[in-house]
């Protein structure tokens, strides 16, 4: 009897939580309103099963429970239930199956006035191409892609030469406009998916997918690949912006063509030699693992990085030079940075191509040194050595898991965090001194603050390295202070 009141109330528990419950599909911001519709006659149709089934087993439960002196009848077959078993089966599945079918053949039959858009996705980012004056896409093949042509366009079709790319994570579409998406992959099998739009389809290597949909909301949605594609997977993600016609004309008309692309590549400056590296970074998605404004990622940043020393996880360190990048991109394992996990694979890059890449992150370290003050120019020693912190905590990969805001993350915040006293996991409270942040990073599993998991692995800095974090963070509680300080009513 326990039994079927359980199960009697899992039913009821299940009916009520789909219909108090706050979690509903963001309204589509497209045609395909009818993809909920279906979605929702599926849901109708499996709990109108999850239900009857779940009670005939509560009935079942009471009824042939077990009594003294009652034997169960053996029935062998019931070619009656039988048959109705599998006519309402059947009935249920093509019930589910129909409305899917139907919607289908309409997301794949496209409309002669659609827009094309070709949608290009690599580990880990995604690239787009429209057609040019003329209306049409021009023709690819894999072997032309090169870091010039990272779409793999023929140089010699005449078709191709307006196509205008965009070689980053944004896309603009003009409002209520039929649009043909074209799906493709350079590498591994990656989903194109744009939630509000309920556009969702696999880009296949080797194949070109597609679907259509048309805009009928202005706004800003993400982009996401929804099939795994390796550890940047997460990183995965761009921005579907849906405009007025006037607004997307014009920013078409500022896009460069595949022409001009050309053009550009074939002057001999070094600003070429740094747009080579920026495509490079395109087209082997290094923007994924590695940023380029000194934000923390899955890789060391590269603002700032070269001239940089770097410590590795063996203890050992050295100067973040040419050969030191270059061997870090041709055998990546060779030396780990501390603090990062070795999931970079191999590449083989051509002298050239080793070059662009070099120049690209030599620029970005000599603009920090330009735009940050030097030694002397700061306003003191402990300004300095809380900069050398920064930096080591960087390269050390703490800000990872450590923001620096006071926002939420893997560790605890660094902001405020100097001088407080830290509840433990095992009940007790201690205040985060010098001593303690310095056995907090040789030993963290040592004292586990409450609320956080115990997944930092030990370091082993030096004393002058040490220090160096400590001044850091004690910044950020200084910080903190003056802020506080600074506002009405303090």
């Amino acid at each position: 009897m326990a039994m079927a009141i359980i199960l009697v109330l899992i039913v009821i528990a299940s009916v009520l939580f789909h219909i108090l419950a706050p979690w509903h599909a963001t309204p589509a911001a497209s045609n395909w309103g009818s993809i909920d519709t279906t979605l929702f006659i599926t849901l109708i149709i499996s709990g109108i099963f999850f239900i009857a089934v779940t009670l005939f087993m509560a009935v079942a439960v009471i009824r042939f429970r077990h009594k003294e002196g009652a034997r169960a009848a053996y029935q062998p077959e019931n070619k009656k239930l039988e048959t109705w078993l599998i006519i309402v089966t059947s009935v249920g599945i093509a019930a589910m199956l129909a409305p899917g079918l139907v919607v289908y053949s309409d997301f794949v039959r496209v409309p002669n006035n659609a827009y094309e858009l070709e949608v290009v996705a690599q580990q880990w980012q995604w690239a787009f191409r429209f057609p040019g004056q003329d209306g049409k896409l021009g023709k690819s093949d894999i072997k032309f892609v090169d870091s010039v042509n990272p779409f793999g366009l023929d140089p010699k079709d005449p078709v191709g030469q307006d196509d205008v790319l965009i070689i980053n994570n944004e896309v603009r579409l003009p409002l209520d406009k039929p649009v043909k998406v074209l799906l493709r992959s350079k590498d591994v099998l990656h989903d194109f998916y744009v939630p509000q739009m309920r556009s969702k389809m696999d880009m296949v290597p080797g194949m070109v997918s597609y679907f259509w949909f048309t805009p009928t909301k202005t706004g800003k949605y993400e982009v996401l690949c929804a099939e795994y594609c390796g550890v940047g997977h997460y990183n995965m993600r761009g921005h579907m912006i849906v405009e007025e016609q006037d607004a997307f004309d014009q920013w078409l008309n500022s896009q460069p063509t595949f022409a001009q692309t050309l053009t550009t590549a074939a002057k001999p400056s070094r600003d070429s030699v740094l747009e080579k590296g920026r495509l490079l970074v395109e087209k082997y998605g290094c923007g994924a693992c590695h940023s380029q404004d000194g934000s923390a990622s899955l890789g060391p940043g590269w603002k700032g990085l070269y001239g940089r020393t770097e410590q590795f996880a063996d203890g050992t360190s050295a100067l973040v030079d040419e050969a030191y990048v270059k061997e870090s991109i041709l055998d990546p394992k060779a030396r780990l940075v501390q603090g990062y996990p070795p999931v970079m694979v191999a590449y083989t890059l051509t002298d050239d191509e080793l070059g662009a890449l070099v120049a690209l992150i030599k620029s970005l370290g000599a603009a920090q040194q330009d735009n940050e003050p030097s030694a002397s120019e700061a306003s003191g020693p402990g300004d300095d050595l809380a900069a050398q912190g920064q930096r080591l905590a960087q390269s050390l990969g703490c800000l990872a898991c450590h923001s620096v805001d006071g926002s939420k993350g893997v560790g605890p915040s660094w902001q405020g965090l100097y001088g407080k006293t830290e509840a433990l996991a095992d009940g007790t409270s201690i205040k985060a001194d010098e001593g303690y942040i310095k056995d907090s990073v040789l030993n963290p599993g040592a004292k586990i603050v409450k609320g956080y998991a115990a997944v930092m692995p030990p370091f082993t800095p030096s004393d002058k390295d040490l220090n160096a974090l400590i001044a850091f963070i004690k910044s950020k509680a200084n910080a903190d202070a003056d802020a506080s300080k600074a506002e009405p009513g303090k």
